[in-house]
């Protein structure tokens, strides 16, 4: 392996430092950081934002004189060009999120809206398709509440729930089962159908429409954004995905804007 750790067409790192961070395990977050950088470099802020900035900063650690920062930037080696750029770090990176893909989120939403929607439904699960067919006509002929046989019946956690499942989105359900649900009318008890090693009956309470408020617009960006860092790490040569252990577990960009 190189002396000298090299991030595709990104800067050199220098080779006495490799042996400390790799002792450390760091140099996947170094990788991580570099890829992050790099994208966000171009990306300034106004003087008003990067005043802001250092002012939290400077309450967070408690640096109230000039003496003060000069030494904190002292201590750690850092310019104040370079202490802006870190303070600003997390602004800039939301503004490079925005530029790149807010321009699309409306289309992006509506195309994938039905994953986003949700749903709460009840279950019960059995091994027994005789169990379930007698669950079933108990069900209909109103002997027993759906919640009195899945909290005595169900075999899953549900059974803890009145057999409630939800709100849950559609697009993190097995898509046959969400298929099953999503063609099921609300407050009707579906008759029994083999799903895996049991036999399930689900009534759908309710379908929640999802919205495109701010909430989903900072998810719909962080998703994005999570795709964009994959592929970079796709794009890596095989040197860097060996530093990254990406043949066992990547970096991922959560852990990169953590450190």
């Amino acid at each position: 392996m190189n002396k000298v750790l090299q991030t595709g067409d990104r800067q050199n790192f220098p080779p006495e430092i490799i042996p400390f961070l790799a002792s450390y395990n760091l140099i996947p977050q170094l990788l991580s950081q570099s890829i992050i950088e790099g994208a966000i470099a171009p990306i300034a802020c106004t003087k008003a934002e990067t005043s802001h900035a250092l002012e939290e900063f400077y309450q967070q650690w408690h640096l109230t004189t000039d003496q003060q920062i000069q030494d904190w930037c002292w201590r750690y080696g850092l310019t104040q060009e370079q202490l802006q750029l870190f303070v600003t770090r997390k602004l800039r990176v939301e503004k490079f999120k925005q530029q790149t893909w807010g321009h699309q989120l409306e289309s992006y939403f509506l195309k994938n809206k039905r994953h986003f929607d949700k749903i709460i439904y009840s279950l019960i699960r059995t091994e027994s398709q005789g169990t379930a067919n007698e669950l079933f006509f108990r069900i209909t002929e109103k002997e027993q509440s759906f919640a009195e046989l899945a909290r005595e019946y169900s075999q899953g956690p549900e059974a803890d729930t009145n057999g409630i499942i939800g709100p849950v989105e559609i697009g993190a359900i097995a898509p046959n089962f969400a298929h099953l649900l999503c063609t099921s009318q609300v407050g009707i008890v579906q008759a029994p159908v083999p799903f895996g090693n049991v036999w399930i009956i689900v009534r759908v309470e309710k379908f929640i429409t999802a919205q495109l408020d701010d909430f989903m617009r900072q998810r719909l960006l962080q998703d994005n954004f999570e795709t964009w860092f994959q592929q970079q790490l796709d794009r890596l040569s095989s040197e860097e995905k060996t530093w990254m252990g990406i043949n066992a577990k990547p970096a991922g960009v959560k852990e990169a804007l953590a450190a």
